[in-house]
């Protein structure tokens, strides 16, 4: 038995000095054999070519999610049933709760994410979640409306439509049913358009030259946030009235917010201004960067081309997408502020930088060789926190205005900010127009966005017909 197992023993040390002995004699990758540049890189997050078909499987699984989460239904909670005549509504009515409120500023953005996701897939789905939100709303409102002045009760979730006592309760929601209203000749929101455009029009708090502030945290604040949730809705009223004067406004409140707020050397806007303060330590959150970015979006979008301010906002809207660019993470995140590299990374605020940048590739305002990478890298990232329910992962929760950099490194992330739904059926939307509407191609590992298709995949390649 003891020889049995020398000789087992002998056995498997040659067997070992054989496998050393052969993986010795292998091939070595070196510069001389073998094109290194070719070697597959270790991607933290996807490197890779989109189609049409792989967006719309995670703007689907979001659907699925915040449909089942989004309820249209108003209960008694006195007797616990639903109550379908509305003129029946008494002061135990309620919304029934999801998981989300059917009328925010985060709603707001979501309800354009649908319309753009329906416009980008051709599926009718997307808009229909939002008419179906919006018939609703404008149906239950006369009637809590009647319950707060018969008995001095609302329901909070209908407080921001009946009663709106900030921007963030009327711009995002107000440019939102704009928006559907322009599309859907059978809607009527007029009565809650009126009531929000009076809100930001009239009793919004100012400063003394008329831009948007607030008495919080301090007497005369500037929050970045404002111009989303002012100025947009502005220039959707524009649109829909022909009237020149809202132009004309939203244009001056985003010059003013620019003069104080905007940081030139990095081509990024500071979150917080004091109108007291005599220096303004400049925290460069990126979710209220993502705001200022979308109001200059939204209001390219709509604003005419003949207007004699437009080269103004445009350039603007340029300079900031190149600051941002210029911090976009390896991963292909961006940080919770912008330009400290050891803040966490943030998916709502890349999501709004993906829709960003390719709607401005989309309609011309970009180059799409320089900027196509980014909002592609961005995509590949905000995709890998769309989980199996559909919810979208990483996004920070709400926050107000600081002035230390603890405040905004150690704000939570939650799957229930709703900030994070709206900017990812943007971005995912309008990366399917940008993937149909240019030829991006992984040419020598890297992306690259073409006007013409090449016709290859091979690593190496010409283009327009020649070979170099």
């Amino acid at each position: 038995m003891r020889r049995s197992y020398l000789s087992m023993g002998i056995l498997s040390v040659l067997g070992l000095m054989s496998c050393q002995e052969t993986a010795t004699h292998e091939t070595k990758v070196t510069d001389s054999n073998t094109p290194l540049h070719l070697l597959a890189p270790e991607y933290t997050t996807p490197y890779k070519m989109w189609t049409a078909a792989e967006i719309k499987q995670h703007l689907d699984r979001i659907f699925v999610y915040l449909d089942e989460e989004t309820p249209t239904r108003v209960r008694d909670t006195a007797s616990g049933k639903e109550i379908t005549d509305y003129m029946q509504l008494n002061e135990h009515s309620l919304l029934e709760n999801g998981d989300f409120r059917l009328a925010s500023y985060e709603w707001g953005v979501t309800y354009t994410g649908m319309l753009e996701a329906a416009v980008a897939t051709a599926d009718s789905k997307y808009r229909e979640y939002v008419a179906k939100r919006f018939n609703f709303l404008s149906e239950v409102a006369p009637h809590f409306l009647r319950l707060h002045k018969e008995h001095n009760v609302v329901d909070r979730q209908i407080r921001q439509v009946i009663l709106p006592g900030s921007l963030d309760d009327a711009g995002a929601m107000c440019a939102a049913m704009i928006k559907f209203s322009r599309i859907a000749s059978d809607a009527d929101y007029g009565h809650m358009i009126d009531n929000y455009m009076d809100f930001i029009e009239n009793k919004e708090h100012r400063l003394a030259d008329g831009t948007f502030a607030r008495m919080r945290p301090q007497a005369n604040s500037l929050w970045l946030d404002d111009m989303y949730m002012g100025i947009p809705a502005l220039a959707q009223m524009g649109e829909y009235t022909g009237e020149k004067r809202y132009f004309d406004e939203a244009l001056r409140q985003i010059k003013q917010f620019t003069q104080r707020m905007f940081v030139p050397d990095k081509g990024l806007y500071m979150h917080g201004w004091i109108e007291s303060a005599d220096s303004h330590p400049a925290f460069h959150w990126a979710r209220a960067n993502g705001w200022a970015l979308l109001t200059l979006t939204e209001v390219l979008d709509v604003l005419p081309q003949d207007h004699p301010e437009r080269a103004d906002i445009l350039s603007i809207y340029q300079a900031h997408v190149k600051g941002i660019a210029s911090y976009q993470s390896g991963t292909g995140f961006w940080h919770q502020l912008l330009d400290r590299s050891d803040s966490y990374l943030e998916t709502s605020a890349t999501a709004i930088y993906v829709y960003c940048i390719a709607r401005g590739i989309n309609n011309g305002w970009l180059d799409a060789i320089s900027y196509g990478p980014v909002a592609q890298l961005g995509w590949s990232a905000v995709s890998t926190q769309i989980n199996e329910h559909g919810q979208v992962e990483g996004t920070c929760v709400g926050t107000g205005m600081a002035f230390d950099p603890a405040y905004y490194y150690h704000r939570p992330v939650n799957a229930y900010a709703a900030h994070g739904y709206g900017p990812t059926l943007l971005a995912g939307a309008e990366m399917i127009t940008l993937i149909k509407k240019f030829y991006p191609k992984i040419n020598d590992s890297a992306i690259q966005y073409y006007k013409k298709d090449p016709q290859t995949d091979a690593a190496i390649f010409g283009v327009d017909g020649q070979t170099y």
